[in-house]
């Protein structure tokens, strides 16, 4: 028997293969393609991986001049599927041609059920004489793969159904906002403008944040902090005034007059309190990329190194909304394994196994398609690069958290009387650091009290009163925004990082922490003014709910496209009756952004303009009065400079990549610290991007919309 494995990658299909032939799979080379072969219990098996996938549903070509098809128009136009990956879609029908059966061994997702339909579709010939067949594993090591080779089951069309709704939706709909907005706007081209289902409302999200920020106006109030002595030992103790702040200045005056030379106080109360911090529960996906977030990682980087030790075999599947390990899941296996000898995790791991019974945290949410994020295998520090330790390490130390014991603290609380008024101190004693000792992410603050009793006395050594400004609310970090994402429904756990990623690539959003660029502003306020709902998460988190019952089979992709069209039609409706308005007011906002300053030889103003090659330039308002003009570098963000250069005098630009550190670039080419500013932005570009998405690729004039307009 001749059996074909489709694979979603080449690591994959080596992976698997090399733990199917136990190491002796050869590689060759099908029309330049990488499969592998080996021979096993009596037959011929054959491995081969894809680039994910290998079709791609666009528009005919006939639709992709913007100006020559209205955008309303696309709405009911079916999309085609059309081969994106020739070589490998031949290389699969060779073989098929030869095999009795077909196994499917992608990922165990909606897309990874898509991609490997869509495979199956490139067979030509008589398809329906081979035998198809579904291998489902979460993690890529020896025992869940020859398990799910064991356990052949039958393809899920209905989660590829709900995949391919998604796909048709984000298109239809990322395709007709992207061209009215771009259209009416006037910026077409490479200059598109980007509108997107999911990407929409997120966006929306951060500018809501933004303007609360802007919006908040500071009041002031006041705290008291003191110190005492404890005159045996002479242990000092820091002490606060009973509230924690007063906002009537007069409440703090009088605390402060009523202490003032006041030179002892007294022990009031004391009462010691045992305090039990339950482990933290299992990842899924949006608390591991919330945490990766916290230690520096944007989510598309901590996604990106959590697939590749997926591929690997060091860490189980990363897209999951589990946070309960299956019953049958054998933890104390997982654990052997990190306690091999030299394994860095040696020592805590054999801690763990010494437990006469494990037993784990439980999350809210059980599901049945992958267990929650957990190591699969060790590996060590050195076989891996700086990141990928840190998200392996991460993973380790969550999962050996979510076996150990409580934390166990005792927290002292301190009332001192001084001149009448209550000042407070609080200590902390850890008594058994129980998970906190494995999971070292979290600082405990520590501050233990010396010995104390009701009654006795202490000397005042200072009071002092601060007064200070109330905060505006922070700014959403990526992994917060990505659990705001979910709790509104938008997205999905294998998306949600994907559209933060476009919304940096598109230079929609900046910095760290996103905050939105000119041009994000111009496009979501004008939406929000004339299109309101396609702001809001309720449209798009009615279709994620109508797509997770196509998965159940309690939906048909064709009703839920028809509903999708019907949403867009009404706002298209809203749209076209306010495309002047629209258009204007981002054209106004956009040009305000791209304006860089007065022209020093006509005192018109200079604007980031691009040439009909599309090449991006400085260029003066007066021409073709004024010719003045100034080269610019063709990647990365621009914004103006707040000096000008000390070496020529001239305006300067920074250029941000990602979120690299910005380079100062002059825009007078001839200015003698040209040549050391192109020497900066080499190593800035050089630079390991270790945390930050890349920067933005040139886009072609007219991007396919399926490239595009996907997962928006």
């Amino acid at each position: 028997m001749r059996r074909l494995i489709i694979c979603e990658k080449d690591n994959s299909a080596r992976r698997i293969s090399t733990i199917l032939s136990d190491g002796a799979a050869r590689k060759e080379l099908e029309g330049g393609v990488p499969v592998y072969r080996f021979s096993r219990d009596g037959r011929d098996e054959t491995v081969i991986g894809l680039r994910g996938h290998i079709l791609s549903l666009d528009y005919e070509t006939k639709y992709s001049v913007w100006h020559r098809v209205k955008p309303r128009e696309l709405i009911n136009i079916e999309p085609k599927k059309r081969v994106i990956a020739h070589n490998i879609a031949r290389a699969i029908d060779r073989l098929a041609a030869d095999a009795e059966e077909v196994v499917v061994a992608t990922d165990y997702d909606r897309e990874g059920e898509l991609i490997g339909v869509e495979a199956l579709e490139t067979i030509r010939g008589d398809a329906g004489r081979l035998g198809t067949r579904r291998a489902r594993f979460s993690s890529l090591t020896k025992g869940d793969v020859e398990h799910a080779f064991s356990n052949l089951g039958a393809i899920d069309h209905n989660l590829s159904s709900s995949a391919l709704a998604r796909q048709t939706v984000d298109l239809v709909w990322g395709a007709v906002l992207t061209r009215f907005i771009s259209i009416s706007s006037e910026r077409t081209g490479k200059d598109f403008l980007s509108v997107g289902r999911v990407q929409t409302p997120t966006l929306a999200l951060i500018l809501d944040r933004e303007d609360e920020i802007r919006a908040f106006r500071p009041e002031p109030y006041w705290e008291i902090h003191g110190e005492v002595e404890k005159p045996d030992t002479h242990a000092r103790i820091k002490v606060s005034a009973g509230k924690d702040r007063y906002r009537n200045k007069p409440d703090a005056d009088r605390v402060m007059a009523a202490v003032s030379g006041v030179r002892t106080g007294r022990i009031a109360s004391l009462k010691r309190d045992r305090r039990r911090e339950k482990p933290p529960t299992p990842f899924n996906t949006t608390q591991f990329l919330a945490v990766a977030s916290t230690l520096g990682f944007a989510a598309a980087r901590a996604m990106s190194i959590a697939e590749d030790l997926y591929t690997n075999g060091f860490i189980s599947y990363p897209r999951t909304d589990n946070t309960v390990y299956p019953p049958a899941q054998d933890l104390r296996e997982i654990l052997s394994a990190l306690a091999r000898p030299n394994s860095a995790f040696e020592a805590e791991a054999r801690e763990l196994l010494a437990k006469e019974k494990l037993v784990p945290t439980r999350g809210k949410t059980e599901a049945t398609d992958h267990p929650p994020i957990h190591p699969t295998d060790a590996v060590g520090r050195t076989e891996l690069q700086r990141d990928q330790w840190r998200i392996y390490e991460l993973v380790v130390r969550r999962f050996f958290a979510t076996l150990a014991d409580e934390a166990l603290s005792e927290v002292t609380s301190v009332t001192v009387d001084i001149g009448g008024e209550p000042f407070l101190a609080r200590g902390l004693r850890m008594i058994s650091p129980g998970w906190r000792k494995y999971y070292t992410y979290l600082s405990s603050r520590e501050a233990e009290l010396p010995p104390l009793s009701v009654g006795e006395t202490v000397n005042v050594i200072k009071i002092d009163m601060q007064e200070k400004l109330t905060q505006p609310p922070k700014r959403y970090t990526q992994g917060g925004l990505i659990q705001l994402m979910e709790s509104l429904g938008l997205g999905t756990k294998a998306t949600r990082h994907e559209i933060i990623q476009k919304l940096y690539a598109r230079d929609y959003v900046k910095d760290r922490t996103p905050v939105p660029t000119d041009s994000g502003e111009a496009v979501t306020r004008a939406l929000k003014k004339w299109a309101e709902p396609i702001t809001h998460p309720d449209m798009t988190a009615q279709l994620e709910k109508d797509m997770d019952l196509i998965a159940d089979g309690k939906k048909e992709v064709a009703e839920v496209v028809e509903e999708s069209r019907q949403m867009l039609s009404s706002v298209m409706d809203v749209l076209e009756a306010n495309r002047e308005a629209i258009g204007g007011a981002i054209r106004e906002a956009l040009r305000t952004q791209n304006m860089l300053g007065h022209c020093p030889k006509c005192n018109g103003t200079l604007n980031i303009m691009r040439s009909w090659k599309g090449k991006r330039f400085v260029g003066c308002s007066g021409y073709p009065r004024c010719r003045n003009s100034f080269p610019l570098p063709q990647r990365g963000r621009i914004d103006l400079h707040p000096e000008k250069c000390p070496s020529c005098g001239n305006l300067q630009v920074n250029v941000h990549h990602g979120r690299r550190r910005p380079w100062t670039v002059c825009l007078n080419p001839k200015c003698p610290s040209r040549a050391e500013r192109e020497a900066q932005r080499k190593r800035a570009e050089a630079a390991p991007e270790e945390t930050a998405p890349p920067p933005p690729e040139e886009q072609e004039e007219h991007p396919s919309e399926s490239q595009d307009m996907r997962s928006e």
